[in-house]
């Protein structure tokens, strides 16, 4: 059986971080560890605390993990402690850690920072040189190009542009499911056209080859999308502990993951939570 590890924060409801990954791996009949860098209280409302879990207590997490039962892969989500980012890297490091996925949750997708400028200088030096793929979003892919994203030819230029500068190692795909959206709701005039706005884009460009993939999967209406950049991720580092390539890896994680959100679960009073289970009972 292969093995996935998941570093990432716990969330209460259920819907997104260690939970979600736990249950992406499970369904993709893989073995799932886990290491947790944060306690949140949360719900589909919001954020209501949140807790770091002390540096050394991640680097036993780690140790006791890889000492034990190796990983095929490693899936990173939300890391706000410059500390605990300097421990993730520097154990992965010396275990020799392979297929490495990072989703750098930094800024939110209507924009907002998530985490200190501090984390975000530490993650960008010493996590991303160490992934196989990072998956921003379009407000990380700003940050991390320097540039702004406003069409799908600065989508794959960003990619390019945070590939190259990453290092010749890290492959970037960067997602456009809430700029689709985005779109639609400005009702863009191209909608005739592939890549329109019923359509959700994202772009992958692979380190070392520079081959470029375009995927588009239709756009789904649906409010209850927390917890998707985990769920994407945790697919991602499933295929590539399978052996699959990183192209095939990310185009079966998008299948399942636009399963996920179309099976129509509908929990909370909030932005609720998908459906990870689809594939084991349909989408009842």
């Amino acid at each position: 059986m292969k093995k996935v590890l998941t570093i990432a924060g716990s969330d209460s409801s259920g819907g997104a971080g260690i939970q979600a990954d736990i249950k992406t791996i499970t369904v993709h009949g893989m073995f799932a560890m886990s290491v947790i860098t944060a306690v949140t209280a949360q719900n589909t409302l919001g954020v209501a605390a949140i807790e770091d879990i002390s540096p050394d207590c991640v680097k036993s997490q780690l140790d006791c993990v890889f000492t034990d039962i190796f990983p095929d892969a490693v899936k990173i989500g939300m890391v706000s402690n410059p500390e605990i980012i300097g421990v993730i890297a520097e154990r992965l490091s010396f275990y020799g850690a392979r297929n490495i996925v990072l989703d750098p949750v930094m800024v939110s997708t209507s924009g907002f920072s998530l985490i200190s400028q501090d984390a975000k200088s530490a993650l960008v030096s010493k996590l991303i040189p160490m992934a196989t793929v990072i998956t921003p979003n379009i407000p990380e892919a700003e940050v991390l190009c320097g540039f702004g994203i406003s069409d799908e030819s600065d989508m794959l230029k960003a990619a390019r542009s945070i590939s190259s500068g990453c290092g010749k190692n890290v492959s970037v795909l960067i997602k456009g499911g809430h700029f689709a959206m985005s779109r639609n709701a400005h009702s863009s005039s191209d909608g005739g056209s592939e890549g329109s706005s019923d359509s959700a884009v994202d772009f992958l460009v692979v380190a070392g080859s520079g081959k470029e993939v375009r995927y588009a999967a239709p756009r789904i209406d649906n409010r209850n999308t927390h917890g998707t950049g985990c769920t994407l991720s945790s697919a991602i580092a499933c295929g590539l502990a399978s052996g699959c390539p990183l192209e095939v890896a990310v185009q079966r994680a998008k299948d399942y993951l636009t399963g996920a959100i179309a099976a129509g679960l509908d929990l909370g009073a909030g932005s609720g939570p998908l459906n990870h289970m689809y594939v084991l009972h349909g989408d009842s």
